[in-house]
This record gives C-alpha cells, sequence and structure tokens, in this order.
C-alpha cells in the first residue's frame, strides 16, 4: 500500500497575510484527508499560526531547522522542546541549503537528527549530491555517507522508522528535475541500503521526491515504486498549485491501492 507525505517547504518566504490566507484556503478544503498526509514547513515565527488554526490535525506541520542542543546559550536556536510546544510533529535536518549555506556538515546533521528524536519530533533527512558528483559517478556514495552518519549517531536499534527526502542539489530552485527513471533509480537504490542494516526486521522508510516536484510532473514521479511522496518548495507557495499536486497524489495513490 502507498501512503504519501506531501510536504511543502515555504523556506524563508511569507509575511502573516499570506499564512493567514493560506491557511483559511486549508481549512475549507474538505478534500484533505490522511492518505496523503500533508504536512508543511513554515518560518518559525508562523508555527502559532498553525498551531491555532490548523484542521483537526489532519494538516501537520514542522519546522525547517532544529538545534542540535536542548538549551543554553546559544544565540538564536531553537530547540526541539521548543518545536513540541508549537504542536510541531516533524522537522527537516539536512537540507541542502543548510548543508551548503551555512556550512552543517553530516555529523552536525546527524546530532540534529538524534535531538528530534529525543523530543519525538519525527525528523525527515534531507540527502543528496551536486552537480558535479553527479556527473562524477558519486551521487549514491554521497548519500550512503549522508545516512551513515545518522545511524553512526543514533545506532540503528534505535530507529524503526526512517523519513527520507531525496534532493539532487542541481535541481533545488533551478527548475531542473530529474527524470523520473533518474529519481527511481536514487529512491530505490536508499530503500535497498536502508533495508540491509536491518534485514530480520527492516525499518520502515519512506522516501521522498525533493527535486522540483509540481504539477507538470508529479504523477510520473509519484507512480515510481520508490517515490512516496515529495517536498516540494517553490511549488508549496501558492496553495491552489500545492492542493493540485495533493490531489495528484491522491489519486495515484488510489490507483496504487486498488
Amino acid at each position: 500500500m502507498k501512503n504519501f507525505i506531501i510536504a511543502g517547504n515555504w523556506k524563508m518566504n511569507g509575511n502573516a497575510q499570506f499564512v493567514q490566507l493560506y491557511l483559511s484556503r486549508l481549512n475549507s478544503n474538505d478534500d484533505i484527508k490522511e492518505n496523503p498526509q500533508l504536512v508543511l514547513f513554515p518560518p518559525f515565527n508562523y508555527l502559532a499560526n498553525f498551531q491555532a488554526q490548523q484542521k483537526a490535525r489532519i494538516i501537520s506541520y514542522g519546522a525547517q531547522n532544529i538545534s542540535e542542543h536542548q538549551n543554553g546559550a546559544y544565540t538564536g536556536e531553537i530547540s526541539g522542546e521548543m518545536l513540541t510546544d508549537m504542536g510541531c510533529d516533524y522537522v527537516l535536518v539536512g537540507h541542502s541549503e543548510r548543508r551548503t549555506l551555512f556550512h552543517e556538515s553530516s555529523e552536525t546533521v546527524a546530532k540534529k537528527y538524534q535531538a528530534a528524536l529525543k523530543v519525538g519530533l519525527m525528523p525527515i533527512l534531507c540527502v543528496g549530491e551536486t552537480l558535479v558528483q553527479r556527473e562524477a559517478g558519486e551521487a549514491f556514495a554521497i548519500i550512503q555517507k549522508q545516512i551513515d552518519a545518522v545511524i553512526t549517531k543514533v545506532g540503528v536499534q534505535n530507529i524503526n522508522k526512517m523519513l527520507i527526502a531525496y534532493e539532487p542539489v542541481w535541481a533545488i530552485g533551478t527548475g531542473k528535475t530529474a527524470k523520473p527513471e533518474e529519481a527511481q533509480e536514487i529512491h530505490g537504490q536508499i530503500a535497498e541500503y536502508v533495508a540491509q542494516l536491518t534485514p530480520e526486521a527492516p525499518i520502515n522508510v519512506q522516501i521522498l521526491y525533493g527535486g522540483s516536484m509540481k504539477a507538470e510532473n508529479a504523477e510520473a514521479l509519484l507512480s515510481m515504486p520508490d517515490i512516496h511522496g515529495g517536498l516540494i518548495g517553490g511549488a508549496s507557495l501558492k496553495v491552489e498549485d500545492f492542493l493540485l499536486i495533493y490531489d495528484i497524489a491522491r489519486k495515484v495513490s488510489y490507483t496504487c491501492n486498488r
């Protein structure tokens, strides 16, 4: 059975009016169900809006980042406990922009993953390769190292479920996208690799595609066997575009589960 997660990462976008109108549109939509699961990642300061106005927990939400520290003199940081106080269910860790622009190493990402688990948040681990790495034939080797950093830090015995977002970094914000078959190749490798970590009790892993999913390519991508949803950036900023992707996912899910 294919249960999709359609997640929208707003990044550093939006204002109070934008959030109000967006939530109003979501809350008036009776077609949003538990499958596909709809998840949104607004900027930190708008989490309170989601906590106050979300629709009966059918719409989940989370934070775009988390501190590796529980508390202390870390100006500007947000702890996991603070996020749970805001009603968050999820948190992104290791997004390509955090790794590239803020120089977060895989070791730092692993610490953030562990911090999320400690407070009951479901981390979505973002992994992916640059164009240079891909052209050098190193794509999966890079991704494997990113996953291994988390496994080493947390301990495979402490993970029974993983959410991974595959981000071909060369496709983020460029309008480019991997062909469905190219995305499936990496998704399949990730699924196979995670499965062999605990062959006697396989980890429940869902792998989202995070490389410029939009309405035009959503059906083809979601129809691939190891693509379990999308982590969507630009297309999530227009609520109608985002809901169109959600509707496509629901249709594909229905077809797959017949």
